[in-house]
């Protein structure tokens, strides 16, 4: 796991798709009335209320292993004070059994989406990071702004890798590296 880095604000990057739908959504703990749906419903005004203990956690559970390439958290310090996460661990993994922590990320009063890489491990270009392929992901609030108990989070997108466009003049658009050896005759 890298070490913990400061996440920037800004918009949700439009062109990875989001992945969200196609998994199991549970919480730690929630209020009634403010559960796991809320992270889901694109309305910045509800939002997943913890009730009980830290940390909390919002676990995604896929039932085939998918690639995700960023996490976006909507957080609002100005509409929530001590609820807001202060610092956010990232867990993935094959099962809930075997998880490791995959990012730390910090927030400095954040009132909007903040989107960031799942995983530090760079790309061969460098220009991004490489998508983790998991079955499991979890983001657990490891603490709140002035030390609050319970947490608020607006909104959690689980966002997948760009899809590369494919030529309209390959006949054959061959994606695994097996099949790209035969694309051409030598």
């Amino acid at each position: 796991m890298s070490k913990t880095e400061v996440a920037a604000p800004g918009p949700v990057p439009p062109q990875f798709p989001d992945i969200g739908h196609l998994g199991k959504w549970s919480v730690s703990s929630y209020k009634y009335g403010f559960g796991a749906q809320c992270l889901q419903d694109n309305d910045p005004d509800t939002f997943w209320h913890s009730d009980g203990p830290q940390p909390h956690f919002i676990t995604v559970q896929f039932p085939r292993r998918v690639a995700i390439q960023k996490l976006a958290l909507h957080l609002s310090f100005d509409r929530d004070d001590s609820y807001t996460p202060s610092t956010v661990c990232v867990r993935a993994g094959t099962s809930l059994n075997e998880m490791q922590d995959v990012r730390m990320v910090s927030f400095e009063k954040p009132n909007s989406w903040i989107a960031f890489d799942i995983s530090s491990e760079p790309t061969e270009d460098g220009d991004t990071c490489k998508p983790l392929h998991v079955f499991v992901v979890q983001v657990v609030i490891m603490g709140n702004h002035m030390n609050g108990k319970d947490t608020h989070v607006r909104g959690l997108r689980i966002l997948g890798p760009v899809n590369e466009q494919i030529d309209d003049d390959d006949h054959f658009p061959f994606t695994s590296r097996a099949f790209k050896m035969y694309e051409s005759i030598r």
